[in-house]
């Protein structure tokens, strides 16, 4: 379910000051339940592999599929050098490296490089013709379990983002995210 960007705001979170130029595109959150064997936000993030994102569903593969052959097309998706040194990679400060479980400007899950992870909080960027988009997760204990905050923050690189993102959020906010959603939730819930 989509949630309010004040009631995301209210969590101290590092995002806020990290993306404080960026907008706040949408927010959704949903609940894992208590699970004896997965208690962490690592946990979280193990369940989010390029391979279980495949197996996501075909309605939502195909539109992948759609998506990365129009980037072929149209050349939307060159890593140019030009495209890599716009990451915000830069504006981690020491103790956000340090704090970093995992080593910033890896490949995470395509098109999507990790900026940083720590213990409870993910941020991701893609950066492409179209767009800079980011993607925070991070993992709230509540009670019986934890909600799982998903924050989208889009930056406008050019005067195809706001139409770009216009024409995909029909498609993410109603096939794409809940779907994902559900996927984790069944893989939290197996063990």
């Amino acid at each position: 379910m989509r949630v309010s960007s004040e009631e995301f705001q209210h969590i101290p979170l590092r995002v806020h000051r990290f993306l404080a130029d960026v907008p706040l595109h949408d927010v959704w959150a949903f609940q894992l339940q208590q699970n004896a064997t997965k208690k962490t936000f690592g946990d979280f993030r193990a369940l989010l592999s390029s391979r279980q994102m495949q197996t996501i569903s075909p309605v939502v593969r195909l539109l992948f599929n759609v998506r990365a052959a129009l980037g072929r097309f149209f050349r939307w998706d060159n890593h140019s050098q030009e495209r890599l040194a716009m990451s915000y990679i830069h504006r981690l400060t020491d103790d956000d490296r340090k704090r970093s479980i995992r080593e910033p400007g890896g490949v995470t899950v395509e098109p999507f490089r990790l900026i940083y992870e720590f213990e409870n909080e993910a941020l991701e960027e893609a950066i492409n013709a179209t767009v800079h988009a980011f993607s925070l997760m991070t993992m709230q204990p509540v009670a019986g379990g934890h909600i799982v905050y998903w924050a989208i923050y889009v930056k406008k690189i050019s005067q195809w983002t706001p139409v770009y993102m216009a024409l995909i959020n029909p498609f993410r906010r109603l096939l794409v995210y809940p779907a994902l959603i559900r996927k984790v939730e069944r893989l939290w819930n197996q063990y």
